[in-house]
């Protein structure tokens, strides 16, 4: 039997290992830039919940087939990966990358071995494979280096797309009715002309494959160092005026791959079942439906395809992953910051989450012929260095997988995007089917209203009072909208608002009441956080539960000028430090339609209105 040709390189190049590691971690642009080629795959699951990956490719008109197990990582040290051939020059390929902070940088030690399958695998190693391959990775080593200090915008260069005139033509005329609308919409449109909307029609025309098949709005202000609502926002407005096409990804909360993929939200279902993971799960706004984006097939068409079947950032929730063979047992060292973790099987399996802090003892979880034990040691540049010993005790390959049970950083939930006045104003054709309803583990709600509205049209008139009632409404929905809120419908003189986030929305509700008096008018208001359901009601997306109930009686207990928010919303720790200096007053009130007295939080913050007790308008 032919033994494997193994060949390693060691370089210093500039930048942190955390970053290098992330370049070359993100294994579709790293295989695109290297030249290889897009790979078609299926999945086939075992009996016992396992997955097998057979992936098949096309080079220089040679049809290769392998099978891959699943990569092997611990973030931001070390990877590797290997593929198993059924056709082809090579029986096996492997690689091996680690990085090592140095005085000097980063210690970069990349490692290939190919194990021929007979004379043209034997060719091609004595032709020079692996050296060539070497040189080639080396420059991407080096280019991630720049990256890595910023001397470049992206780790690795891939030869831009040639569009054609006509794509060019029209993305170039959308940009230019991308800046003109937002100028005269005051720019709610988010396309005003500070280089951004040409920024991203370039993206789609010259961006590679790899950064177009899921375009991520969050990742992308990260990448531009943009504030986050700003790139949402034009998103967006690329969608509506044909640059981008929306899209709806039902996330599997275990692996968090998306299984389904809808354009419009009346198609998305309530459920899927994850193949890979082999479990059924529900639709959850706020946690496993992800609003992506992709470029409009009128102007470009992106393959479907992947360049690689998996790879350490394509799950950058995971910090360590680790295949183990029956009865195998592992020690491996992994910087985890404080917070929340799970620790479980690829397979179906037994799983088990911990609160992680420096001052933790050795902890221990196990379960299914499997075992973990987590040793913090000390800090370490803000996680505790510590080893993790993992057991096999189960008569088949187990992959550990050491994951945070924070939600994915850059996915942008249904939830945040539909509780920005942006998807209301420039997708309202965006809604559930009728009768469909979809749960959400926690919105914030504002209700506000108008203090003795009626005087109001007896005191000036009907027309004075329309018009300081329409700006009102303006004023309203402006710092709705500057603290990341959206307002879902208006009844009569009454508003009512969402937000994802109860921090803004105390923001929100403190601008509102800390506004420049002079308009005359004095409001209500009232806030309550808690889970609800997403439904379409007369045509537009709204919220139902008890929640929805409870926030719009705490603004019918609002003297004017003030805020009310419910005890619970009040002990939220986003919300807990806004608190402190504003002068507050606790409360036990009796509500209409609640069995129970309900305790709140009375705030004044200081308008130089009268807060005296009225009766609603």
């Amino acid at each position: 039997m032919t033994r494997a040709t193994t060949q390693d390189w060691t370089w210093t190049v500039p930048g942190s290992a955390e970053r290098i590691w992330s370049a070359f971690g993100n294994t579709g642009h790293f295989n695109e830039a290297l030249g290889l080629p897009t790979v078609r795959v299926e999945e086939i699951v075992h009996p016992d919940g396992g997955i097998r990956r057979l992936a098949e490719a096309t080079v220089r008109g040679r049809n290769l087939k392998w099978q891959e197990p699943p990569y092997e990582w611990v973030r931001g040290r070390w990877f590797r990966q290997r593929r198993d051939f059924t056709q082809g020059p090579f029986r096996r390929l492997g690689l091996s990358l680690e990085v090592a902070d140095t005085a000097e940088g980063c210690r970069v030690h990349y490692a290939l071995a190919a194990e021929p399958a007979g004379l043209p695998g034997r060719l091609l190693l004595a032709a020079g494979f692996l050296e060539r391959s070497g040189r080639r990775i080396e420059r991407l080593a080096r280019s991630a280096g720049d990256f890595a200090v910023n001397r470049r915008d992206q780790p690795f260069e891939i030869p831009p797309a040639i569009p054609t005139a006509a794509a060019t033509a029209r993305v170039a005329a959308i940009v230019r009715e991308m800046v003109a609308t937002d100028r005269a919409s005051g720019g709610a449109s988010a396309a005003r002309d500070d280089g951004l909307a040409r920024r991203l029609g370039d993206l789609v025309l010259f961006g590679a494959n790899s950064d177009l098949s899921r375009i991520r709005p969050l990742a992308l202000a990260r990448q531009w160092a943009v504030e986050p609502r700003r790139v949402i926002e034009l998103c967006l407005s690329a969608v509506k005026a044909g640059l981008l096409e929306l899209r709806w990804e039902l996330l599997c909360p275990r692996c968090r791959g998306a299984t389904v993929q809808v354009g419009s939200l009346d198609r998305l279902p309530k459920g899927a079942h994850c193949p890979s993971c082999n479990i059924p799960y529900d639709a959850e706004f706020s946690q496993n439906v992800e609003l992506t984006l992709g470029p409009a097939p009128a102007i470009r068409r992106t393959v479907t395809e992947v360049y690689c079947l998996s790879g350490p950032m394509l799950t950058p929730h995971v910090w360590a992953q680790q295949l183990l063979a029956p009865g195998e047992d592992r020690a491996v060292v992994v910087d985890l910051p404080s917070g929340p973790w799970r620790f479980r099987t690829l397979e179906p399996g037994t799983s088990a989450s911990i609160d992680l802090t420096f001052a933790t003892p050795p902890l221990g979880v196990s379960g299914d012929g499997t075992a973990v034990t987590v040793t913090p040691v000390t800090p370490r540049g803000g996680a505790a260095e510590g080893t993790i010993q993992f057991w096999n005790r189960s008569g088949r390959p187990l992959t550990f997988i050491v994951e945070s049970r924070h939600w994915v950083a850059d996915a942008l939930t249904a939830h945040r995007a539909t509780t920005l006045q942006a998807f209301r104003d420039l997708c309202p054709d965006q809604i559930l089917r009728p009768g469909d309803d979809i749960a959400i583990g926690q919105v914030t709600l504002m209700f506000t209203d108008l203090r003795q509205s009626t005087a109001l049209y007896g005191r000036v008139g009907d027309a004075t009072a329309y018009h300081m009632v329409r700006n009102h409404f303006a004023m309203l929905a402006e710092r709705i909208r500057d603290h990341d809120g959206a307002v879902v419908k208006t009844i009569g003189d009454a508003v009512m608002a969402a937000f994802a986030e109860p921090a803004d929305a105390l923001a929100a509700a403190l601008a509102i009441q800390t506004r420049p008096p002079g308009d005359g008018l004095v409001i209500r208001l009232g806030l309550h956080t808690g889970p609800c359901v997403a439904v379409t009601l007369n045509g537009r997306l709204d919220y139902f539960g008890s929640t929805v109930n409870l926030a719009a009686r705490l603004e019918g207990c609002g003297h004017g000028g003030d805020v009310v928010i419910s005890q619970s919303l009040a002990m939220d720790p986003a919300i807990s430090t806004v608190l402190a200096p504003l002068d507050t007053r606790a409360e036990i009130v009796t509500l209409k339609g609640f069995d129970k007295p309900i305790g709140i939080l009375r705030i004044h913050p200081g308008t130089g209105q009268n807060p005296g007790p009225t009766t609603p308008g």
